[in-house]
């Protein structure tokens, strides 16, 4: 693998600072605080300007598709820095599958208009379609039809204020995925009781909702595993990113903390702690931009890659966010510390498209399942 695969360009270096910039104005613990108690539980107007002005929502569109031409790499580190501000919007469905879905389904009227109008922040979406630790798992489905689609999906984060639905539906020839307008006839939405009050969840439930057709039963699986992978990638990107806010917020509280006249960090059990926390975080930062570029360039397995970005992500984030909370001591367990939210943001992405233990098990089976048996893994004795 080339060196020159984790090296960031200037110009990626300024894309960097202007997402942190803007998210430093518009989003961050007051701003999520209000959004809690939203409908819906984000601002759209700042979600259009992260559309049309600063064009992070279809970093890696292609131009041809309405996109700004850049990489799935500037898309990480975009929504890395949105990670780290606590974001409020529908990254989750819009940005993290349902415009990868669209960019690798075929041209059409119906996908190009869609397309256009989420990459430009005046529609949303929400991505519809069951998945097994990442993987989409056709035999879950549970919608039917073509033309009007019948059925319900559960717990489907960011529908409950989505302009678009993307569904997967079994039809005539198979499974294909579909664009249902999710304020249209036939449509009814349940808003759920989420732990993290910034990642909305609702249950759908259709009913001959009417439906325009994305990819069809020969193109839905490539195009639904595409999106599934990109979203467990960008998915980890947020998670470090939050991760390294968390990490960083302790360490100026370790510092800055005295007792028995010494600050807290000067302690060894204090020291230890955030030394792991950040040993975790940079390998999660590496497995996550290698999936990245799996994914752009096939530089290696996207399925493996994609997993293991999500093991590592996922088991950082939630390490580093109860581990802020003891550093911080009493003050850390407190509704009105920033904690507690990083928290329930950590809990729930590692529920979201497999939790670690589901992608571990994935891995295993990649891995190990498929290895000859005079080729065998070494595996250390220690």
């Amino acid at each position: 693998m080339a060196e020159s695969e984790f090296v960031f360009t200037s110009e990626q270096a300024q894309l960097r600072d202007a997402v942190r910039k803007f998210s430093a104005e518009h989003f961050g613990e007051a701003k999520a605080r209000i959004q809690m108690e939203s409908e819906p539980r984000f601002d759209r107007r700042v979600w259009q300007r992260l559309g049309s002005e600063l064009g992070v929502l279809g970093l890696s569109v292609p131009e041809s598709d309405g996109g700004v031409g850049g990489t799935l790499v500037d898309q990480a580190i975009a929504v890395e820095e949105l990670g780290a501000a606590l974001a409020t919007g529908p990254l989750f469905g819009t940005v993290f599958l349902a415009i990868p879905a669209l960019v690798a389904a075929s041209g059409g009227d119906d996908r190009d208009e869609l397309l256009g109008a989420l990459v430009e922040g005046t529609r949303t979406a929400a991505f519809a379609v069951p998945d097994s630790a990442g993987a989409f798992d056709a035999a879950a489905v549970t919608v039917t039809g073509s033309d009007s689609l019948t059925g319900a999906v559960a717990r489907v984060v960011d529908a409950d204020a989505a302009d678009e639905l993307l569904v997967a539906a079994m039809g005539p020839e198979g499974v294909a995925l579909y664009a249902v307008d999710a304020n249209g006839p036939g449509v009814h939405r349940t808003p759920l009781v989420t732990l993290d009050l910034t990642r909305p969840q609702a249950t759908i439930e259709l009913s001959d909702a009417p439906a325009r057709l994305l990819a069809g039963a020969d193109e839905a699986d490539r195009v639904i595993t595409h999106a599934l992978q990109i979203g467990s990638a960008l998915l980890a990107a947020e998670q470090i990113g939050a991760a390294q806010h968390l990490l960083g917020l302790s360490v100026e509280y370790a510092k800055s903390r005295l007792q028995f006249g010494r600050p807290i960090g000067s302690f060894q059990a204090v020291k230890h702690r955030l030394a792991e926390g950040m040993v975790d975080l940079e390998h999660a930062r590496s497995a996550t931009y290698h999936a990245v570029w799996a994914l752009s360039d096939g530089s290696d397995d996207p399925a493996l890659a994609t997993a293991i970005a999500q093991a590592l992500s996922s088991t950082a984030f939630s390490r580093i966010a109860t581990d802020t909370i003891q550093v911080h001591g009493g003050i850390g367990f407190t509704w009105e510390h920033q904690a507690h939210l990083y928290f329930k943001r950590a809990t729930t992405d590692a529920a979201l498209l497999g939790s670690a233990e589901a992608h571990r098990d994935r891995v295993a089976r990649m891995v190990l399942d498929t290895a000859p048996a005079d080729r065998a893994p070494r595996v250390a004795t220690g």
